[in-house]
């Protein structure tokens, strides 16, 4: 296997630092922009940090070590009963727009990995029925 040059090495990390970096600022810029706008520019500046927070989350999530890691069933069964059960609590302590859309979007997330756990255990089940003719054919 080769390895890595010095300079792959370098400019892996420093796009991986800054799609880190713009993730978080798009977090604390999604949160933090009411304690210091107010009004329209506020709304700007929430709305453009949950887009730069989203679009770089996305593409932390699609690279292989991160995937992998999300697709494991213990992930996948944190992430099912954590933002159901957020989604419920929200669903009940928090009034109006801001609370339905919190508890809309944990519900999401929880329906989306409980669909990654059902489809884990259908890829389980398929390979398990694959294999059982070649296991009563050999003996084995």
């Amino acid at each position: 296997m080769k390895s890595k040059s010095a300079f792959v090495t370098v400019k892996s990390f420093v796009a991986d630092l800054l799609l880190w970096s713009s993730f978080a600022a798009g977090l604390a810029v999604g949160k933090g922009a009411g304690a210091v706008l107010g009004g329209t520019e506020k709304n700007v500046a929430t709305f453009a940090g949950i887009a730069v927070s989203l679009v770089t989350g996305s593409r932390i999530a699609k690279k292989p070590r991160t995937k992998a890691f999300l697709s494991t069933r213990p992930v996948l069964w944190f992430l099912f009963l954590f933002n159901g059960g957020v989604a419920a609590v929200t669903c009940f302590t928090l009034d109006g727009a801001e609370g339905l859309a919190t508890a809309a979007a944990m519900g999401l997330v929880s329906l989306g990995a409980a669909g990654g756990l059902v489809a884990g255990r259908r890829g389980t089940a398929s390979q398990g029925e694959e294999a059982s003719p070649d296991t009563s054919v050999t003996g084995w």
